[in-house]
């Protein structure tokens, strides 16, 4: 089939891609020249885990190309997606003016013959509605008069970032949100080659459940999960909390509650809070949704404050060892908001920055992936000094803070990271260290909600101060 997607973002790109993996013609569209340039050029604008490796070859085999021209993919296209950004506003609402322009630019280029518009984007419960009145109204502005046969359909997308060509290729479902029979049709022979697991980790399987809905159920899927998610994050790190003043150890007992099959193991490991692209925006989005139709989310709500609550913990960890942060040297230890990839929108890592340099600390970071100069807006304070190496990074640090769970850290010479640092702390954010690995490497381990080992006396030069409280 031929495909067309706008936007080439984390879902956009890793979408077209895949499709022409699996054999579709798929142009890809964006208005940024130097971004189409450099996709023309064989390189990647991001970092995801085996995507280069799939866009390549699709790109030599013709069936991937990269354009700004978006009439000319239109018209060679029989099923478009819309698949650009929809950033948090302020107010906590989605900012659809991305969206918006691209359905006026398809209505202003619609031609005759069958197409099947696609809000890939994850945009407000009823905006499969609101795209369509918008390209019906271009079309009608349009001086050929042109009767454009369209329908739209909604399909979110459940990708997450560093594992987003597996679970392209091997997804729990498919969700196709639309009140036409034959654009559900032309969906489900879109995914055949997924839905047949052709491409599947284990083809054995049955094939991928398919989910058909109307246009507001599809839409509203896709927050209802990250909404579920982000506060089943949440949940754990209240009882991580819990845990730290009653004694108890929260990862046995998240193995103890994820065992019920009611509950699940996955999304149930404590640290300092959950952030990225998603999650934070697409919670928002529903409780901005919600207040519209005069419903306050207040579940939703208090997951959000929990989270903005959970973030600063390290701080008070910090100061629960260190006392005064005045003058002390911290190193975070990772900076994207998760591992595998190089994605720092809304990480954790920023809050602690800015707030331990509000404190009078110095602030040093390392991160396998960051490269400052490609991140534009998004670009780390200048008062942090970035390392080269883990190694560097624990030079005269007073402590160091896991903010990202990078399957390599676990494996660094920790020893030598500790012999490198005035005093030997870890601030383990995410669970993923070992306690007594730390505490024979020379380091007080401090985790989220589960003892701290480790004797801080062997690994100070003055007996701990008082413990303060985070201002």
């Amino acid at each position: 089939m031929k495909v067309c997607v706008v936007g080439t973002g984390y879902v956009g790109l890793v979408t077209g891609a895949c499709l022409a993996h699996v054999g579709h013609h798929v142009i890809c569209v964006d208005n940024n020249e130097v971004k189409v340039a450099l996709m023309q050029s064989g390189r990647l604008p991001i970092y995801e885990p085996g995507l280069l490796e799939i866009v390549q070859p699709a790109v030599r085999a013709g069936r991937l190309q990269f354009t700004t021209d978006l009439g000319t993919a239109i018209a060679q296209s029989t099923i478009i997606f819309i698949a650009v950004g929809t950033p948090a506003l302020p107010t906590g609402e989605s900012d659809t003016r991305y969206v918006e322009a691209v359905a006026q630019g398809i209505g202003a280029h619609l031609t005759t013959g069958y197409k099947v518009i696609v809000n890939k984007s994850t945009v407000p419960i009823g905006s499969g509605n609101w795209v369509q009145r918008i390209i019906i109204d271009a079309i009608a502005a349009r001086p050929d008069l042109v009767t454009a046969n369209f329908d739209v359909v909604s399909n979110p997308e459940f990708l997450r970032e560093g594992s987003a060509i597996y679970d392209t290729f091997n997804p729990d479902r498919i969700v196709l949100g639309s009140n036409s029979d034959r654009a559900i049709c032309q969906m489900q022979e879109l995914y055949t080659p997924i839905i047949d697991r052709q491409f599947a980790e284990d083809a054995s399987l049955p094939p991928v459940p398919i989910v058909v809905t109307d246009l507001s159920s599809a839409e509203m899927i896709k927050y209802a999960a990250n909404a579920f998610l982000a506060t089943k994050i949440s949940f754990i790190n209240e009882i991580a909390n819990i845990c730290d003043r009653v004694g108890a150890d929260v990862t046995q007992v998240a193995q103890g509650i994820g065992l019920d099959s009611r509950i699940g193991s996955k999304f149930l490991q404590a640290g300092i809070g959950w952030g990225g692209s998603c999650f934070p925006k697409d919670v928002s989005a529903l409780i901005h949704t919600a207040k519209d139709y005069g419903y306050e989310a207040q579940l939703l709500q208090a997951a959000v404050k929990a989270n903005q609550r959970q973030r600063l913990l390290a701080v008070e960890k910090l100061q629960q060892v260190l006392g005064i942060l005045k003058g002390k040297t911290i190193g975070l230890l990772g900076l994207t908001f998760k591992p595998d990839t190089d994605d720092i929108r809304d990480t954790p890592a920023l809050d602690l920055m800015v707030y331990l340099n509000r404190l009078g600390a110095k602030v040093k970071a390392y991160d396998p992936m960051y490269v400052k100069e490609t991140h534009g807006a998004q670009e780390i304070p200048d008062h942090v000094i970035l390392s080269a190496t883990p190694y560097q990074l624990a030079e005269d640090c007073d402590a160091i803070v896991l903010v990202t769970d990078w399957r390599n850290f676990r494996q660094l010479n920790f020893a030598m990271l500790a012999e490198r640092m005035t005093t030997a702390v870890m601030i383990d954010g995410r669970n993923c260290l070992d306690p007594e690995t730390m505490a024979a490497a020379g380091f007080y381990c401090v985790g989220i909600g589960r003892p701290s080992v480790g004797n801080l006396l062997d690994v100070t030069r003055q007996s701990p101060p008082a413990i303060a409280q985070v201002a």
